[in-house]
């Protein structure tokens, strides 16, 4: 009996990991809030809270723009935003807090404390706080982890969250000061505060967290274990680095505070939005070329690789599938389109070398070619045509010829088990297909699927490759 409970207690399932994710996230919100009431007052919070909003959902909707070439499940995506917002910030009041206090006490120099807590100790804390959650992704959903634009995504919305909550400490104190001072609006303090902190640099948590994230994104590819230890930690290095330098900005003089935001913050942000378009291009481009290979051996229609490829075309596949099917409909060709960007990246990781490999491999791509075909009927039209209406296939061309000979075929149910025995599967992992679809001989992270035939039909050549793997 001891025996059959030592792997349940070794590693809880995914259910009780959420449910202690989800009551530390509670606990630490409920006492984040209330540290924050405690120091700004009620009136101070509720105005801090509404200002703080305000850049929130432009940033959150830059960083899903840069990962909707393969999204994330929006529950990840919250949770990191609630780290950072509840858990991350905790930390950093707590911790900067007690390190102040010990450094004046020390010291007996509050001032000095004050600057050396905000440049030596503030960075070191924040950004680890803020890594923890990155950390739990990366370990926990690595399938959702496949290279460094997901590391863009998870640390973008992990510091969104965090500086949500920092601007609410700010403005909230920033707006008790003017009330006690009755300045006005112009000249308050919290206007100052706002056009800092939510015009002028809201996206400075983010700029630092994102350096963690590459970190990250870059060690989900590589082969190499150390690599894979090193490079997060060298991109938290860079991320503390960088943070330390914008607290340290207004003691450089009068004008210390600009020449760093105008000479090293705007350059560097610059610098990550072209990054982050170049990523983004590189994975649809990455999509296109796996894809291509599957619809070779005949896993998806050759109209659906460049749709697959391309973000417009995705929308109007939805829109095109909920007009003529309903919501349903729509939802269904999401779910082909996430699934097939998944398998195409699955391929990509594979065949590069990544800590996956074969291992993962095979059962992965059963899995999601199993997913595939069972919305394939409702999703392979819908983008098929949108690949037309986008000029994306000549304008000759039929979207619905591929489904032809499908048609007369035996309909397939989504309940009956993918593939026919384990000879057909292949040794390479891809399983067989049912009666009316194209047969697969071998397939593999770095073997090509074959279509099934004549012995006159040359092996597919993988995409970028120098010949069959």
């Amino acid at each position: 009996m001891f025996r059959a409970l030592r792997p349940v207690l070794a590693r809880p399932s995914g259910t009780v990991r959420t449910c202690v994710l989800l009551v530390l996230l509670a606990a630490t919100g409920i006492a984040i809030l209330e540290l924050v009431r405690e120091q700004t007052g009620t009136p101070g919070l509720f105005v801090g809270l509404g200002l703080a909003l305000l850049p929130v959902a432009p940033l959150m909707a830059a960083f899903r723009w840069l990962g909707r070439a393969a999204p994330a499940p929006w529950s990840q995506l919250l949770f990191c935003f609630g780290w950072g917002a509840c858990t991350a910030a905790l930390i950093a009041i707590l911790a900067n807090n007690f390190a102040t206090q010990w450094i004046a006490a020390a010291t007996a120099d509050p001032s000095g404390a004050d600057q050396l807590g905000s440049v030596a100790i503030a960075p070191v804390v924040e950004e680890s706080a803020k890594a923890a959650a990155l950390l739990l992704v990366f370990v926990f959903r690595r399938r959702h982890f496949t290279g460094p634009a997901d590391g863009f995504v998870v640390a973008g919305f992990t510091a969104i969250g965090f500086a949500f909550t920092e601007n609410i400490l700010y403005l909230g104190n920033a707006f008790v000061q003017d009330l006690a001072d009755g300045t006005g609006v112009l000249d308050s303090v919290t206007a100052a505060t706002f056009f800092v902190r939510i015009v002028l640099s809201p996206f400075a948590h983010p700029l630092f967290t994102v350096l963690t994230g590459l970190g990250f994104g870059a060690a989900a590819v590589s082969a190499r274990r150390s690599r894979r230890i090193c490079l997060p930690l060298l991109g938290l290095a860079l991320a503390m680095g960088m943070h330390a330098l914008w607290n340290g900005s207004s003691r450089f003089g009068d004008h210390g505070f600009y020449v760093v935001y105008s000479c090293v913050m705007v350059p560097l942000f610059g610098l990550l939005v072209w990054l982050a378009v170049r990523i983004r291009r590189g994975r649809l481009r990455a999509v296109a070329g796996e894809l291509a290979l599957y619809a070779a051996a005949g896993w998806l229609a050759p109209a659906e690789v460049p749709a697959l490829a391309s973000m417009p075309a995705r929308s109007l596949a939805r829109s095109l599938a909920r007009r003529s099917g309903g919501r349903a409909a729509g939802r269904a060709v999401a779910r082909y389109e996430a699934d097939a960007v998944a398998l195409a990246l699955l391929r990509n990781r594979a065949r590069r070398g990544g800590p996956l490999r074969e291992a993962d491999f095979a059962g992965r791509e059963r899995e999601l070619l199993n997913r595939l075909w069972q919305h394939r009927a409702t999703a392979g039209p819908a983008l098929s045509r949108a690949a037309v209406m986008e000029e994306l296939l000549p304008p000759c061309f039929d979207p619905l010829e591929p489904f032809a000979s499908s048609e007369a075929s035996e309909p397939v149910e989504a309940s009956e088990p993918f593939g026919l025995s384990e000879s057909a599967a292949g040794p390479g992992g891809v399983p067989g297909p049912r009666r009316g679809e194209p047969s697969v001989r071998r397939s593999g992270p770095w073997t090509p699927a074959t279509p099934a035939g004549p012995s006159s039909i040359r092996p597919c050549v993988l995409p970028g490759g120098d010949g069959v793997r």
